[in-house]
């Protein structure tokens, strides 16, 4: 069956060419590898029902996280660090796409083969580091959702974090209740808030286009861009968002698996939820990637040099200043949206590395009160917000490689993936995403001890 519609980047990402005739091998496939599809079954129909997974792992993409560190890098550097964004994004898509591809083919998530292959001492080392990166992640959310809640409504940023613990509680109960798709529904619609929000400036904004595009030319000013770029990769490559895409695209596609399917309906079903991935990873990491250079260009056109604009407070009153109370507005209702979804989906994920790494599983709820507790300390003392966000999302650059080194380790391995493992090409461009960003850490961990 030929493969219609594929975007030409198909392979690249890790499709076989399934049109040579070549047939799988049933001692590749374990019993755990088996179709979603009933037997006898039609499958189903329109890759777009198959689309929301990823739509949920991009909410961590365009969390507060990321408009702190967008906002101040525009207003501090102009365009000097789109390139930063569109690499980024470049790398997020990749990287996504492995996640879910590993889920789908091994009906496991990262944390759960991690958690197999790992001895105890590593295994709880592994999960301590992980429920770290979860906690910076959540206060970076929460934070966030406290000062959109200050912005429109004047409510102090203690109560505002305590209202987004709340709401985000809710959001959770969907899931818990209702299952993942209507939870993924409600994700996806304060996506489109989000998007709205972070869009509207820049309409209005009389952004420079050839600066813009001599943004995309790499490169740094002193130790500080590379402190921001740094952020700015964490913020938008995120590492509980690779250990949490595994588990929604398994648990999205793989609810109904029949351990007596043909090994032939499994190859063709998998191979058809691998291209649906490859759309739903695009698209929502297109969605994603847009807004956050949105925001960068936002802030270049109409921040730069503004006193007070490293704040995210500051930006807001120099966005009403600038463009108008209305644009204001929709800029904080986008990060309200951010902070609420995001932060329900950093508790998911904490959820999830728990289950797989130490065996251990508690109420999503529960979890949800737990995690809580930091930021809001961190709000009670008084901490600078702003600040507090562009360093949360540093400590989320320095986890990024104990997800990513496993996720590619384990998509290249042909005893793992079987007929799906990593062509050579992927692999390769994978390891050189590593190797970047790796390289970047190190950067950030020199400049961080030097002063």
């Amino acid at each position: 069956m030929r493969a219609c519609g594929v975007p030409n980047f198909a392979r690249l990402f890790g499709m076989p060419n399934f049109d040579d005739g070549s047939t799988i091998d049933r001692a590749s496939v374990t019993p755990d590898e088996r179709a979603s599809d009933t037997p006898g079954g039609k499958p189903e129909r329109g890759l777009w029902r198959l689309l929301g997974p990823a739509f949920v792992a991009a909410v961590a993409y365009v969390d507060p996280g990321n408009v702190a560190a967008n906002l101040t890098a525009g207003a501090k550097y102009g365009y000097l660090l789109v390139w930063v964004l569109v690499v980024s994004n470049a790398m997020a898509v990749l990287i996504q796409y492995l996640s879910a591809k590993l889920g789908l083919v091994t009906g496991k998530s990262l944390p759960e083969l991690l958690g197999l292959r790992l001895r105890t001492g590593g295994r709880r080392a592994f999960w301590v580091q992980a429920e770290v990166i979860a906690a910076a992640t959540d206060v970076a959310e929460v934070i966030g959702g406290a000062i959109a809640l200050n912005l429109l409504f004047g409510i102090p940023l203690w109560w505002g974090g305590l209202i987004t613990g709340a709401i985000s509680m809710v959001l959770l109960a969907i899931h818990s209740r209702r299952g993942q798709q209507p939870f993924e529904f409600v994700i996806i619609g304060l996506l489109a808030v989000i998007a709205f929000g972070f869009l509207a400036g820049l309409f209005v904004s009389d952004v420079t286009w050839a600066d813009a595009a001599a943004g995309l030319l790499p490169r740094f000013q002193g130790s500080e861009t590379v402190l921001l770029a740094a952020s700015m990769l964490g913020a938008t490559v995120m590492p509980h968002a690779i250990y949490l895409h595994s588990a929604l695209a398994r648990d999205r596609h793989r609810s109904q698996g029949m351990p007596d399917a043909p090994v032939e309906a499994n190859h063709d079903h998998t191979r058809r939820l691998l291209r649906a991935n490859r759309w739903d990873v695009g698209v929502s990491l297109v969605i994603a990637g847009t807004v956050n250079i949105a925001m960068l260009l936002l802030a270049a056109a109409s921040l730069r040099g503004v006193a007070g604009t490293d704040t995210i407070e500051g930006a807001h009153a120099a966005i009403e200043s600038a463009l108008g109370p209305g644009i204001a507005v929709i800029f904080a209702v986008g990060l309200l949206a951010s902070g609420l979804a995001a932060t329900s989906v950093g508790a998911y994920a904490g959820a999830v590395i728990m289950g797989g790494l130490i065996h251990r599983r508690i109420p999503l709820l529960t979890r949800r009160l737990v995690t809580l507790i930091p930021a809001l300390i961190l709000l009670a003392i008084g901490t600078n917000p702003t600040r507090a966000l562009v360093m949360s999302q540093v400590v989320l650059s320095l986890g990024i490689p104990f997800a990513l080194i496993p996720l590619v380790r384990l998509t290249g391995s042909r005893s793992v993936m079987g007929l799906f493992v990593n062509p050579r090409p992927t692999q390769a461009i994978a390891w050189l995403v590593v190797a970047a960003i790796v390289a970047l850490n190190v950067a950030l961990v020199v400049i961080t001890f030097s002063g």
